[in-house]
């Protein structure tokens, strides 16, 4: 939590365990942190020099030192500045450099979009190899501010599917806004229901095809990454990063056709289900045998009440529970109000 502040991670540890208790003395903090003495000789003095921590007690009132062997003196005890006055100066401190940082950014992208010496490069980049496969994905996944879009088509052949998942859990934190539509076959991957199902509830937004014309990735709108053909590569991994340009417009538009068409999927105790398409709505007839059951009316009250045999309501509500995929009646009963049927 604060190494985003400059804190290392055992400065971390001792500040965070002074946050726990009014003070502490070294010795407290050697057993609750498991550093040792001299560690910690060593980050009390850093957070001292840095105006973090302050002497708050009797004995011998110097902070220890560790070029004196390293030794804390057990008499002292500690105590944290308030975090609302020491962290500040550091926050200020990181956003300043975070604004240096991006400034420099836009200064490099748009002198590189500019040079003559790339015209070409500027639009199409060709990547070559799992290596670099691989870390241009993850640049493009973990560099999106605000939108991701995505094909998900079969195996993945350069990203391993956990080091994608990582990269997945890292945009939603960060509120970017993810779609992703897969093929059919793409779910039938171990592991993946469950990998679906809590990208779900992180945020994710999903939907299934039965078919892509390609895998492919949308960072931003700005930036796109579209694997090739691994016999044109000589069996490695290869892609095309493509930038702003007419090319990667007709990308979005194919992502937002497809994504139109597709069915979104949405997660139930049983796990990932699709909802149905428009061409899946009931008939009128079995709508009128679902709004009777739902009432509570029997089965047998239902044929007589629309004039039908026993057999053809029980066809009609096996038809509605195949099309709902749906294992009782009263799972049928959800998804008919999860999917507005009546």
């Amino acid at each position: 939590m604060l190494q985003a502040l400059g804190l290392g991670r055992n400065e971390e540890a001792v500040y965070t365990a002074l946050l726990s208790r009014p003070t502490a003395s070294s010795q407290e903090l050697v057993r609750q942190t498991g550093l040792g003495e001299s560690e910690v000789a060593r980050v009390l003095l850093d957070l001292s020099e840095r105006g973090l921590v302050v002497v708050a007690a009797e004995g011998d009132d110097r902070l220890p030192d560790p070029s004196d062997g390293g030794s804390p003196r057990p008499s002292a005890r500690y105590r944290l500045t308030p975090p609302s006055v020491a962290l500040a100066p550091l926050l200020v401190e990181q956003r300043n450099a975070l604004h240096r940082a991006e400034a420099a950014f836009t200064m490099l992208t748009e002198q590189y979009r500019s040079t003559a010496a790339h015209p070409a490069g500027s639009v199409v980049e060709v990547v070559v190899g799992r290596e670099q496969v691989a870390h241009r994905f993850h640049q493009l996944q973990r560099g999106a501010q605000r939108e991701l879009l995505m094909f998900l088509v079969g195996e993945p052949s350069a990203v391993a599917r956990e080091d994608a998942d990582v990269s997945e859990s890292s945009a939603l934190d960060r509120g970017v806004d993810f779609r992703v539509v897969a093929t059919k076959d793409y779910l039938d991957g171990p592991g993946v229901g469950r990998d679906v199902r809590e990208g779900i509830s992180a945020g994710l937004e999903i939907r299934l095809a039965e078919s892509l014309p390609l895998k492919m990735m949308v960072s931003d709108r700005e930036r796109a990454m579209v694997p090739l053909d691994m016999a044109d590569s000589g069996g490695e991994p290869s892609a095309i990063v493509v930038h702003r340009s007419g090319l990667l417009t007709a990308l979005v538009q194919l992502f937002e056709r497809e994504w139109a068409q597709a069915r979104p999927l949405f997660d139930t105790s049983r796990g990932v289900r699709a909802e149905a398409a428009a061409d899946d709505r009931p008939t009128e007839g079995e709508l009128e045998v679902l709004a009777l059951m739902l009432a509570g009316v029997s089965d047998r009250r239902v044929a007589s009440q629309l004039d039908v045999s026993i057999r053809t309501v029980e066809r009609r509500t096996r038809s509605l529970m195949d099309r709902a995929k749906a294992d009782s009646r009263l799972q049928l009963g959800w998804h008919a109000a999860r999917a507005g049927w009546l």
